[in-house]
Parts: structure tokens; sequence; C-alpha cells
């Protein structure tokens, strides 16, 4: 009878602990998918995020882009409601002349290079492209130089000065003051050589000023007595053909201003 008894509080027991593993084991698999519940909830919020993020991005750039061609429309405005004549406040120039309309035998100013005398108006095929070009002969030294004729304006060939614009570059060269004061003679060349190429002759005039001073108080050195005599030819003809005279005779009052 013992060992009955025995045999059966064994199988009990046996069964309890079955049954208690089987509790723990499914709990455990419950807590598994508990786990991988929440993964998938926090990766499909993560994504959703990053969804909201991309749209807001693309209807940003979108309104950009939209708002782009109002920006461009705004400044064409800007720029046709602008005067066409409109120039920097103080800059040096001639009285503002007509459409640039020159014939063959007519003297013209071309920068750095002085007057020159219409040769020819030329009609060349370039590229492809038919295009028409003044033929100027530089009066100087005979130099020819080719301007497209819708080109002209832009690379600052000019009509001579008027005899108005003569006399104000003779009050140039009669003020006492001095254009370029940078110490160092390098930089004072690129300043010059840059009013030179301007084309103005207002410019011109105080580089031969500057530099007919500078020469009272020392030596020249080779490029300043080049600029110098740069300067003086480039006025002297056009002085002279403003005002219908000689050569000969501007430079004398030019030599007359400095020696005052």
């Amino acid at each position: 009878m013992a060992t009955r008894g025995s045999k059966a509080s064994g199988s009990k027991s046996k069964k309890s602990k079955s049954t208690a593993k089987k509790k723990i084991t499914a709990k455990k698999k419950t807590a598994a998918k508990k786990k991988t519940a929440a993964k998938k909830k926090t990766a499909a919020k993560k994504k959703t995020t990053a969804g909201k993020k991309t749209a807001k991005k693309s209807t940003g750039s979108a309104k950009t882009q939209k708002s782009t061609p109002a920006k461009s429309r705004t400044s064409s405005r800007q720029t046709k409601n602008k005067s066409p004549g409109s120039a920097k406040v103080g800059s040096a120039k001639p009285a503002a002349q007509a459409k640039l309309d020159f014939r063959v035998g007519k003297k013209a100013v071309y920068p750095a290079h002085g007057v020159g005398e219409i040769t020819a108006i030329e009609t060349r095929e370039i590229a492809g492209k038919v295009r028409t070009f003044y033929t100027l002969r530089i009066l100087e030294n005979n130099m020819k130089i080719m301007i497209p004729t819708d080109n002209a304006d832009n690379v600052g060939l000019r009509e001579i000065i008027s005899r108005k614009d003569a006399n104000k570059v003779f009050s140039i060269l009669k003020s006492s003051e001095v254009a370029v004061d940078t110490q160092p003679w390098n930089r004072r060349y690129r300043e010059y050589m840059e009013m030179l190429k301007s084309g103005s002759p207002f410019e011109v005039a105080k580089v031969l000023r500057d530099l007919f001073r500078l020469k009272s108080d020392k030596d020249l050195s080779f490029g300043e007595r080049r600029l110098l005599d740069t300067a003086r030819s480039l006025l002297v003809k056009e002085l002279a053909l403003a005002q219908k005279t000689k050569e000969t005779k501007i430079e004398k009052e030019i030599q007359q201003i400095f020696e005052a």
C-alpha cells in the first residue's frame, strides 16, 4: 500500500512540474509576441514620420520653384523700369550721343588708340553669320581696326567730342585735384592704364595732368613717360578736331597750363 501511495504522489508531482513548465513557456511566448508587436508598431511609426518629412520637403521645393518665376518677373520688371541711359554717379563721360551711324570718311575715337577715320564699311561672313564692320584707321600709327557695327557702342567707339566738352577738358587740366594718389607706382600705373582704356577724354585729361605735375617734382620712369606721351597724344588730336584748330596750337595751350 505504501508503495502505491508513493507512486501516486510521484506522478502528481511530475504532472505539476510539466504544467508549470507549460505555463512558463506560454508566458515567454506571450512576452515574445508582445515585443514583436511593439517593434512592428515602432517601425511603422518611423516610416510614417519619414514619409511626412519627405512630403514636407517636396512641398517646400515645389513652393520654391513656384516662387522663383515670380522673383524673376519682378527683377525683369525692375530692369525694364530702369532708363537705358542711366550711368553711375560721378562717371566722367562726354555728353550722350545719338545712335552711332558712321559713314566712310568720318572721324571717330577708339578707346586707348585715339582718333581714327572710317575708311570702309564691309560685310563679312564669320562662323556662318553675316556681319557688317567699320574699318577704322588710327591716325597716329595707321593701324587698322575692324569693329562690328552692331557692337560699336559697347566697345566704346564714339564721335569726336563737342567744343563744349573740349572746354571741360581744359578745365580738368587746370584743376588742382589729384586723380590717383596711390603710393606704390605699380598700383598707380594700373589705375592710369584703366583711365586711358576708358576712352573718356576727361579721364585721359586727369592722367595727363597728374603726370605733368609729377614730372615737375621728379624724373619720370620709362613707364611713366610712356603714359604721359600716350595721354598727350590722345588728347591733342581730339581737342584739335573739336576746336577745329592745329595740333601745335593745342600743344602750346597745354604747355602753358602746366608752366603757369
